[in-house]
């Protein structure tokens, strides 16, 4: 059976959001170990399931499933990196605008759903 687009799209916003909140994590986890002797900071990287989908070389349309890699960063001479502070506070700024965008995409969405919904009773 196939599902309608507004499915689609709520299953797709639905992931930005959740990979997003992981995002977030990890770089307050980055802040929170700043200071931590030996910490190693992370990222979280799912940009290339993402362009996989764009490409349809998605596994499942049907059902899509967030596959996230958690990394330790790697320094320029290949040991481990040291937290930068002002990089994951940039990195956050942008992630929350990108998370804002992605629930007022949603909003609207589900305001779509709503006014298709509520004119089809008339």
């Amino acid at each position: 059976m196939t599902q309608g687009i507004e499915a689609v799209t709520t299953a797709s916003l639905s992931l930005a959001l959740d990979a997003a909140t992981l995002r977030q994590q990890v770089i307050a986890a980055n802040i929170a170990n700043a200071n931590s002797i030996g910490y190693v900071p992370q990222r979280a990287s799912f940009e290339a399931q993402i362009e996989d989908g764009l490409r349809g070389d998605a596994r499942s349309a049907s059902a899509p499933v967030l596959q996230v890699r958690i990394e330790p960063e790697i320094a320029p001479n290949g040991g481990p990196a040291v937290v930068h502070v002002d990089t994951e506070v940039a990195a956050m700024a942008e992630n929350n605008l990108h998370y804002q965008a992605l629930v007022r995409g949603l909003n609207r969405h589900l305001s779509i759903l709503s006014s298709a919904v509520s004119e089809g009773k008339r």
